[in-house]
């Protein structure tokens, strides 16, 4: 398959571990570049649609299958903002970073009747996929977001200190990383901002932001 992907080289290179290396791949970082290549591919990963919504409007005219990184906004606003019909076949997917190479990619439809599309795609993708609710944060992220940001309370509070905290987690939830060292590989940027999307959707006090969380996201900008 060819297959286009917005985004960075971060991004490519987790397609092609997570895709292999039979597929054709080519990239764009930015949506302005990406229209006149969306007619000679066969699938586009968008990982950059969350920081630019109003670039979503480029897929209306088109008939791709786009997988778009829906972890911050999900496809049901996107669609809203654009206001009009979209030609595209649209899939969400966990595109937060480190999050697709995973043995099951994390989906979601647009439209119920492309559910056979998506099997078929994955299927040529070889990668087993799981079908989520259209819903901001999606589930793993919002979990491990969420854990991370009670981590940075605990800190705060003076519970425990990053270390301790990352070793209980590993050793007794059996986690591959503890909450700090899943928030350096995904960036703090990311955790801060898929946390303020999911509180803002749900208003749920679970997903409030921990003040040393936010102190560390704005020291970084």
């Amino acid at each position: 398959m060819n297959i286009l992907i917005i985004g960075d080289a971060q991004n490519v290179q987790e397609c092609q571990e997570k895709f292999g290396a039979s597929h054709q791949y080519s990239s764009v970082a930015e949506h302005r570049d990406a229209q006149k290549f969306l007619q000679t591919n066969d699938l586009v990963f968008d990982f950059i649609i969350e920081e630019e919504p109003h670039q979503f409007e480029i897929y209306c005219n088109h008939r791709a299958t786009v997988f778009l990184n829906t972890c911050k906004i999900n496809l049901a606003e996107l669609v809203h903002l654009l206001g009009r019909q979209v030609s595209s076949t649209l899939f969400g997917f966990n595109g937060m970073p480190t999050f697709l190479n995973r043995r099951i990619m994390e989906v979601s439809y647009w439209r119920k009747d492309d559910e056979l599309a998506l099997k078929e795609i994955c299927a040529q993708l070889e990668t087993e996929f799981l079908m989520v609710e259209d819903r901001i944060g999606l589930v793993t992220p919002r979990v491990v977001c969420m854990i991370i940001n009670e981590a940075y309370y605990a800190v705060l509070e003076g519970t425990a200190t990053r270390e301790d905290v990352d070793l209980a987690m590993k050793l007794g939830s059996n986690y591959p990383f503890g909450p700090f060292e899943w928030s350096n590989r995904i960036g703090v940027k990311h955790v801060y901002e898929l946390l303020e999307a999911v509180y803002e959707d749900t208003r749920d006090e679970r997903y409030k932001i921990c003040p040393l969380l936010k102190k560390e996201y704005l020291s970084a900008l």
